[in-house]
């Protein structure tokens, strides 16, 4: 129960879609480890990042604040990549380490702060980008060699163990393992890359979902026809422009092997938490930053758009004596913002007061208001100053790009966003609508384009 000073497992991958993971409907993908996740406890159905990119999602995590809050808006090493502004303050692991909590961080690391984790006190941080490919060496194997750009290939040195993945989970295990032994409450948190593209996986997963039965995406017949501009040139820079399903599948192939791989740990993990006796006092958390095009709308990656491709995220939670088995919550999840709180609250650590996510305990209990819209916020990034944000609410979805036609979707009518409605004077009402939901949240939030929102819409 919350105040119990649980233990916490925080799996947090990278660019995972929602509608990839086999308890969500996706009729080839085997991910029981998920699977399990949501059987046991709840799968949030509409959990939405806050940037649908890397480091300022990441930050929100830590900071519980939008990315305008905390000042971390783009990548490194873009140009307009800084760190997050105030390192020196309550951060949500730097919380939990102050709290007595056995820490560690293992896997990825993607420049939010200044200093890594171990600048904040965790006993254990293991970054990937350094320690598999030393661990490889020591294996005796190659040196991993990207012959096909982005787009994924078969690493034919490994095995399904020798991959980065499973080298991350074996470290979470032996991090758990370590802290059980222990009195204090342990806080493990591994992001592994995967599936991040480019998806690299062992021979002997190459075959396991063949392009052949790989239905495409219902965003992929998308001539952007009506959309910004800047979609076309995103296709052009990836050199996808005019790629058949037959060009894609082999790459969602890839991808979809690397969830599984993926999952294999989550599974690991679990059977883990079991083993010791552990299960019942432990928070178990899988989610993501964001999704991934892979062939959405024709495009790769993400960047410069706010498709549910690349909003909607996966995040299933199993707090014992919090939540439901099987329960399936619909409400609006701004996912690493509520996390931030959420995981304080079951640690029993007051949550400091300018954190914006919701305490998930109490919204699961119906003792706070659902969100009637989910927001996310988009800087530019990589090719360009590109700003855009995002409101929604269950049916519509409004997007107000700051150099660009806005765009506005029926997502009952068109759950693909396929057609662009914003000039259709039958959409006048709930336009308005969002429009106003989105001015008020930029407002509260202290956006820095308010001004040059609400000047633009009522102009």
């Amino acid at each position: 129960m919350p105040g119990e000073r649980m233990n916490i497992v925080l799996i947090h991958s990278d660019q995972h879609r929602y509608d990839c993971v086999g308890a969500h409907g996706h009729g080839l993908l085997q991910t029981p480890g998920m699977d399990r996740l949501c059987r046991e406890g709840v799968d949030f159905s509409h959990a939405f990042t806050p940037a649908p990119i890397c480091s300022p999602a990441r930050g929100c995590l830590i900071t519980g604040q939008w990315p305008t809050q905390h000042g971390c808006m783009s990548i490194p090493p873009t140009e307009i990549y800084r760190p997050i502004d105030k390192p020196e303050g309550p951060l949500m692991p730097k919380l939990l380490v102050e709290a007595g909590y056995s820490t560690a961080h293992i896997g990825k690391w993607h420049g939010e702060t200044p200093g890594e984790p171990d600048s904040w006190g965790m006993e254990e941080y293991i970054p990937e980008e350094r320690g598999y490919d030393a661990w490889r060496a020591e294996q005796g194997l190659p040196e991993r060699v990207r012959k096909n750009g982005w787009f994924g290939e078969i690493d034919e040195a490994i095995t399904p163990e020798q991959h980065r993945v499973a080298w991350g989970g074996r470290h979470a295990v032996r991090c758990i393992e370590k802290f059980s032994e222990r009195d204090a409450p342990f806080f493990v948190r591994w992001d592994p890359s995967e599936p991040h593209l480019p998806n690299m996986i062992p021979p002997a997963m190459k075959d396991l979902y063949p392009p052949e039965k790989i239905e495409p995406w219902p965003s992929f017949a998308d001539g952007l026809a009506g959309k910004p501009w800047v979609q076309g040139r995103q296709q052009r820079i990836w050199g996808v422009d005019g790629w058949s399903w037959e060009h894609w599948a082999p790459v969602v192939s890839r991808y979809l092997a690397d969830i599984t791989l993926l999952d294999r740990q989550v599974e690991m993990i679990l059977e883990t938490l079991d083993r010791l006796g552990l299960a019942e006092n432990t928070v178990v958390v899988y989610s993501t930053d964001h999704g991934d095009l892979c062939g959405g709308h024709g495009m790769m990656d993400k960047h410069f758009m706010m498709y549910d491709d690349v909003l909607r995220v996966p995040m299933m939670m199993r707090w014992p004596g919090v939540t439901e088995p099987g329960r399936v919550c619909d409400a609006f999840v701004h996912h690493e913002l509520d996390l931030a709180t959420s995981l304080l609250v079951a640690a029993g650590i007051d949550v400091p007061e300018h954190y914006e996510g919701v305490d998930l305990s109490k919204l699961l209990r119906g003792e706070v208001a659902e969100r009637e819209m989910a927001f996310s916020q988009y800087q530019g990034c990589q090719f360009g100053l590109y700003s855009e944000r995002m409101a929604r609410d269950k049916r519509w979805k409004y997007v107000w790009n700051a150099t660009a036609q806005d765009e506005f979707y029926d997502l009952d009518a068109d759950p693909g966003e396929l057609v662009n409605r914003i000039d259709d004077a039958s959409c006048a009402e709930p336009l308005r609508r969002l429009r106003a939901g989105m001015g008020s949240w930029m407002s509260s939030i202290g956006d820095p384009l308010h001004n040059e929102f609400t000047r633009v819409i009522w102009e």
